[in-house]
């Protein structure tokens, strides 16, 4: 009952959420028709629950963590300990960004609808053989002293197939959805980006745990690549590439491919077009800081608890048991507030909401730093843990920056033309923030170490040895704050004036 009491509360926020933006008035120089408007949802909606389900289909890796590090190894510790969990990790984020140099010409050559279908399938494969390495390792079947041996390696290798296939997620996102959208009303769009985002999370954490705890380890692998099979059909007969590919005028979105109506540009050219563009280059390094800053809570946030509960008593506290709950809604407030307030106050501006969301980032990483090893509070009946509670803040401030930037800012900046590659080097450079944090906190956090009686024991459980997850986020925040200034006045330009619809 409470897994419906959660979503009831997203589905509510979300009902305010459209009724806010259907009240909004319309941007300028864009009057899309009704018919236009409602096949434009039927084309975003499947793809973008898509979106979220490779999100589901990505993050169960630490959903299982929990599971993992309750089996022992070859050398008798941990299946996955804190080191496993962040190697696997990384190779996989690595692998997502690194892909991103294929994959985002393929995209621009073939379409967002077509790289939706090939992500959104090789990602299920993979799920499907973590799945059942998974249930190997539990029922004794085919192979299982081999994974047990082998552990970090098997899934490294499964996790980093899956990360290739979830990285035409994003792509696919942002390209299919370029033509259907003016410049005018993309900081919408990236309210939408940010809700999809955030319904991915809560789908990866929340349903993630009630899995893993309800049905079995195996299934938080099975459950996604079901959802992401089904969801495959829905995108293969919805889906269109374009307006005029769905029986509409294609228009001028008023971005960096106006007026450019010559053949498209070899992956060689665009990708030298977009590296010596000073404002993708500085929009990649801010989405660095990003992809550190938005993954730091996120993934290590609950781990921080469980880990120093003897001392700190934070796991079982609200916050930690609706974790995928309120990071859906602090990942849907910050979308909608950043895209709201670039459109209506900014002009279109996706500089000074990023700017200002991540002097939030800053200011929300420092108070953590003084509070993280703060016992939680009792009021009454109810718990609450002070760093859970900034923990949401910076998640809620990043992620509308993630949406802004990676979501908007490179379809402005690259146009609908070469979105594919801005979104590929805009991406990759988050999730090679992402894979710096993940190594850093590999190395500088503290090893699980288990008495004989298998209870967690040694440096881990002391707050005090845990100092280096906020001091890095207020270090990464602050370079992000100074980057983001830097395109405080970017607006797009493209080879004529911007047209209406």
């Amino acid at each position: 009952m409470e897994a419906y009491g959660e979503l009831l509360a997203i589905l509510i926020l979300l009902a305010v959420v459209v009724a806010v933006i259907a009240r909004l008035p319309k941007a300028e120089a864009v009057d899309h028709s009704k018919a236009f408007r409602r096949r434009r949802v039927m084309n975003w909606l499947p793809l973008g629950l898509t979106y979220a389900f490779l999100y589901m289909a990505r993050y169960n890796l630490k959903i299982s963590k929990f599971a993992f590090e309750e089996m022992k190894g070859a050398d008798g510790g941990a299946l996955m300990g804190n080191d496993d969990f962040g190697f696997i990790f990384t190779v996989g984020v690595w692998v997502y960004g690194s892909a991103f140099l294929l994959n985002g010409p393929l995209t621009d050559r073939f379409g967002g609808r077509k790289a939706i279908l090939v992500g959104a399938g090789g990602s299920a494969i993979a799920n499907l053989l973590m799945g059942l390495g998974a249930w190997s390792l539990l029922n004794q079947g085919p192979g299982h002293a081999f994974i047990a041996d082998n552990f970090v390696m098997v899934y490294s290798v499964l996790y980093g197939i899956n990360m290739y296939f979830q990285s035409f997620g994003a792509v696919a996102v942002v390209k299919c959805n370029a033509p259907w959208f003016h410049v005018n009303e993309r900081g919408v769009f990236g309210a939408i980006f940010g809700i999809l985002i955030s319904l991915g999370i809560y789908f990866a954490f929340d349903w993630g745990y009630y899995i893993v705890g309800n049905i079995g380890l195996a299934e938080v692998f099975l459950i996604p690549t079901a959802l992401l099979a089904i969801f495959w059909v829905f995108d293969f007969f919805f889906v269109q590439n374009s307006p005029g590919e769905a029986g509409f005028e294609d228009f001028d979105t008023a971005d960096a491919s106006s007026g450019d109506d010559g053949p498209q540009l070899g992956p060689v050219a665009v990708f030298k077009k977009m590296l010596t563009n000073p404002i993708i280059v500085t929009i990649a390094l801010v989405e660095f800081c990003s992809g550190f800053i938005r993954q730091a809570p996120m993934q290590w946030y609950r781990t921080f608890a469980k880990q120093t509960d003897g001392m700190l008593h934070l796991k079982g506290d609200f916050i930690y048991d609706h974790w995928g709950m309120f990071l859906c809604v602090a990942g849907i407030s910050g979308g909608v507030i950043a895209g709201i307030i670039s459109d209506r106050v900014f002009q279109s501006r996706r500089g000074p909401v990023a700017a200002i969301l991540y002097m939030g980032v800053t200011l929300g990483s420092v108070a953590l730093y003084f509070i993280y090893d703060m016992p939680v509070l009792q009021i009454g009946s109810f718990s609450l843990a002070p760093a859970g509670v900034l923990a949401i803040i910076v998640s809620m401030c990043v992620i509308g920056v993630h949406g802004m930037l990676s979501g908007t800012a490179s379809m402005d900046f690259g146009g609908r033309k070469n979105v594919g590659v801005a979104v590929g080097i805009i991406d990759g450079f988050v999730y090679l923030g992402t894979g710096v944090m993940s190594l850093t906190y590999g190395i500088v956090l503290p090893s699980e170490e288990f008495d004989a009686d298998g209870t967690l024991t040694g440096p881990v459980t002391d707050p005090a040895n845990w100092s280096a997850w906020p001091i890095s986020m207020i270090i990464v925040g602050a370079l992000g704050f100074m980057l983001a200034t830097r395109v405080w006045n970017a607006k797009p330009k493209g080879k004529k004036a911007a047209g209406g619809h």
